[in-house]
């Protein structure tokens, strides 16, 4: 069964998702300058295919421990995580999306995104 967060739960864990997510955007940044010098035939000042495949690595390892304790990833570019919640009994997503300095949304899990409401 996977993981059920209640808020206080979810509001623990976010400091570290934070400062997780700082280090996947610089990655991610940091990657996608590579990739494009690589693919223009230039060549990036942050390294090359073996500092690509270091930062796909890094990424892909915050992005498993997160899978791991129950958050779910739903994208990184931004970065967007849903930690599984009830409220008053329904199923929700309690949503946390890149540039938020809080927890303070959640959506009807059948709903998605689209369906955010403050907490």
């Amino acid at each position: 069964m996977d993981r059920i967060f209640t808020l206080d739960e979810a509001r623990e864990l976010l400091p570290a998702v934070i400062e997780d997510a700082r280090e996947v955007i610089a990655a991610r940044a940091d990657l996608t300058e590579i990739d494009f010098e690589r693919r223009s035939g230039g060549r990036s000042e942050l390294g090359g295919l073996a500092e690509l495949k270091g930062l796909q690595a890094r990424i892909e390892e915050i992005l498993s421990r997160w899978s791991e304790q129950g958050i779910e990833v739903k994208g990184i570019a931004p970065v967007l995580v849903d930690f599984p919640a009830l409220l008053g009994g329904v199923s929700v997503r309690l949503c946390w999306i890149e540039g938020e300095r809080e927890l303070a949304w959640y959506h009807r899990t059948e709903l998605g995104f689209a369906g955010r409401r403050p907490l």
